[in-house]
Formats: C-alpha cells, sequence, structure tokens
C-alpha cells in the first residue's frame, strides 16, 4: 500500500468509502459518529482536496482503499484548544488525523494510514467518538495515550482525545 494527496479523480471513491464507513460503524455499535449527519459532507472533502490536506491509501493494484485528513502545524485543531478531564502531552506543533475510512478490502488499511500520519510528524492527535471502539482499539494498539474529551461543532457528542509523541 502507498498514501498520496487525493485528486478531484479520487472523488466519487472517497465518497463510496465514506458511506461503506457509516455503514460499517452503524453495524459495530456507532451509529451517531457520521450516520445521522451523513458525515463528512461533500463540500469539505472538496476543500480538503483543495486545500492540500486529503489523503487515499492506495493498495498494490492500483485501487483507492482507503482516505483520510492529515495536517501538520502548531495549533491547526481549534476544538482540541478546549480539552476537558485531562490535558494534552505537550503544546509543540503536532498533525491531525481525521476522517479516516478505509473500503473494507483489506486488513490493516487504518493503521497503515495513522502510522503513515505519524512518520510524516512524530507528534500525532486524534479523536474519536465513545461510541467507536474499534478506532479507540486501533490507536491504542499504535501506542496513542488518551488524554481527555474534546467537542466538535458537528454534533454535541463527546470526543475521545488521543495523542502520540
Amino acid at each position: 500500500m502507498k498514501i498520496r494527496h487525493s485528486t478531484e479523480q479520487d472523488f466519487d471513491r472517497m465518497m463510496e468509502i465514506y458511506s461503506y464507513a457509516r455503514t460499517y460503524m452503524a453495524e459495530h455499535g456507532n451509529p451517531n459518529q457520521w450516520g445521522p449527519t451523513n458525515w463528512p459532507p461533500e463540500t469539505l472533502i472538496h476543500n480538503d482536496i483543495h486545500d492540500g490536506n486529503s489523503y487515499v491509501c492506495v493498495n498494490d493494484d492500483g485501487k483507492v482503499v482507503g482516505t483520510f485528513f492529515f495536517r501538520y502545524g502548531k495549533d491547526i485543531e481549534p476544538t482540541y484548544c478546549g480539552i476537558t478531564d485531562g490535558s494534552w502531552l505537550d503544546n509543540s506543533p503536532y498533525g491531525v488525523i481525521h476522517r479516516i475510512a478505509g473500503d473494507g478490502s483489506e486488513k490493516g488499511i487504518g493503521a497503515f494510514c495513522i502510522n503513515w500520519a505519524y512518520e510524516q510528524c512524530g507528534h500525532l492527535r486524534i479523536d474519536t467518538h465513545g461510541d467507536n471502539i474499534v478506532m479507540q482499539n486501533l490507536v491504542r494498539k499504535l501506542g496513542f495515550v488518551h488524554c481527555g474529551t474534546i467537542y466538535v461543532e458537528e454534533d454535541h457528542y463527546p470526543r475521545l482525545a488521543f495523542e502520540k509523541k
């Protein structure tokens, strides 16, 4: 597998992957993270592509099998400024990964994407819905530490915040 920036030519495939992910999450006890709002919206994905923050995971046959948002910098995620029930490990520049999803065709897509993002910056933050046990288990397995709780604008569900440095 390899990671590359996504392009507008990848858009339809990315939306298929997000549709699959919404169904998968609902079937695995997490119906509220993306389902009710049909998250993520198409305009957001177009903006991510345009801004250069959207990536795809491509398998050895050249097929797009995963997608995610990644960005690196200082204080790049406004919702991470208000962490409760804990604190971040430190305030140095960090990478953030959002909207990670795979198409279910291969094992290890999520881990491959997260490890790639970590290799880019050596300091990564990620958050997930309290019902997303699959993602919580994955990030813990990859060495992330639960740091507290953050809240997003999209809904009123708290998100568990994790960090690896």
